[in-house]
């Protein structure tokens, strides 16, 4: 097993998480689902949800309004609201207070996504098209259209006046949006980064999604989230303190050997660069996206540990296929496994992604 080595240099710590998902807003909810495994699939209302799908898996009773407050969100899409709730969280169950929240100059934002508001962006299109003329739109939707929407309101809503930056690259956005935080701090362009991703359902989204599955995907219930992480600079804490300190991230696109060949690699070479051997991975935490893709995820992990073992700790499927958000997810799910259990502190975990459009990435986490 490798441990911490004191006075040693590493890389920057996970000191605390929060989410909203289908389990219900907060951490503590998250964790109870996570552990649990209950199902959240709910059936849908067809009159508020007029896509194909009859199932999801959404946030139960969320909405903007009623959980926000009515200042400042009358134009707020599903998106932005799933975000701001969620800093909001986090920030609530770090201080004790319930807002507003001012943040150091240092304090930044980094937010993983697919392609923000889908909703937002087809509504106002529509709206081009269908009014009288296609300047007649209500202007106060345009922001919603802009992808990093969500990010700016974070911001704005919290006084996070460092770096504001939006990641787009399907479920391996949360791991990458990990990596531009690593990077935020070990530049020293921000003393904290406030990281995550989210994803709305809505009926654009079971839309696209409906005319892109393949087939081997099937049909798969969407879900929705969003999970955010604090990130600190080790240097800046006690010796041992927080979470989980990032080893490493490293990201990768699908080459001529496929997904199971090209994720082999990605993975070794993160061990490699680490310092590790597979036999110190004590668990694994994969995205398991639909279809082939999650067998040739499979897969490439058996090349990597071969005979070995390690603890298997699934995404959390039964609040659906939450895209972008997914990585996010897995860590706080192995974030919850650990702190219920002392015998993880100082091992090392793989958490792996794999989006349909070719982007691979995954993270190496020290367990706390």
């Amino acid at each position: 097993m490798v441990t911490a080595v004191p006075g040693a240099v590493r890389g920057p710590v996970i000191t605390g998480w929060s989410a909203v998902s289908p389990y219900g807003i907060g951490r503590d909810a998250f964790v109870e689902g996570a552990l649990s495994g209950r199902a959240t699939v709910s059936a849908l209302d067809a009159e508020q949800w007029t896509g194909p799908d009859e199932l999801a898996c959404l946030v139960p009773d969320f909405n903007v309004r009623e959980v926000l407050g009515k200042k400042g969100t009358r134009s707020m899409d599903r998106v932005t609201g799933l975000a701001v709730t969620t800093v909001k969280e986090l920030l609530r169950e770090e201080t004790g207070q319930d807002g507003p929240f001012t943040a150091d100059e240092g304090a930044a934002l980094v937010l993983g996504t697919t392609t923000g508001s889908a909703q937002s962006m087809m509504s106002l299109t529509r709206d081009t098209f269908v009014n009288e003329a296609p300047f007649y739109i209500d202007p106060s939707q345009f922001p919603n259209t802009v992808m990093n929407c969500a990010a700016g309101q974070c911001a704005i809503w919290y006084g996070l006046k460092g770096p504001n930056t939006t990641v787009a690259a399907g479920r391996a956005s949360g791991l990458l949006a990990l990596n531009y935080a690593r990077r935020l701090l070990a530049s020293g362009r921000a003393q904290t980064v406030l990281c995550g991703a989210v994803e709305e359902y809505s009926t654009a989204r079971s839309w696209l999604e409906w005319h892109t599955r393949t087939a081997d995907e099937g049909a798969s219930v969407l879900g929705e989230g969003c999970a955010v992480l604090r990130v600190e600079p080790a240097e800046s804490l006690p010796d041992g303190a927080g979470l989980a300190e990032v080893i490493s991230v490293t990201s990768a696109v699908v080459g001529q050997d496929g997904i199971t060949g090209s994720l082999t690699e990605c993975v070794r070479r993160a061990l490699a660069r680490a310092g590790l051997t597979p036999d110190d991975i004590w668990a694994v935490s994969p995205s398991a996206p639909a279809g082939l893709a999650g067998g040739h995820e499979r897969d490439a992990l058996d090349d990597v540990f071969s005979c070995d073992t390690p603890l298997r700790i699934p995404a959390p499927g039964p609040i659906g296929d939450t895209a972008a958000a997914t990585a996010v997810f897995q860590i706080a799910a192995l974030l919850s496994h650990a702190e219920r259990d002392p015998q993880p502190a100082g091992r090392i975990a793989l958490v792996t992604a794999v989006d349909r459009d070719g982007v691979l990435a995954c993270a190496l986490l020290r367990l706390l």
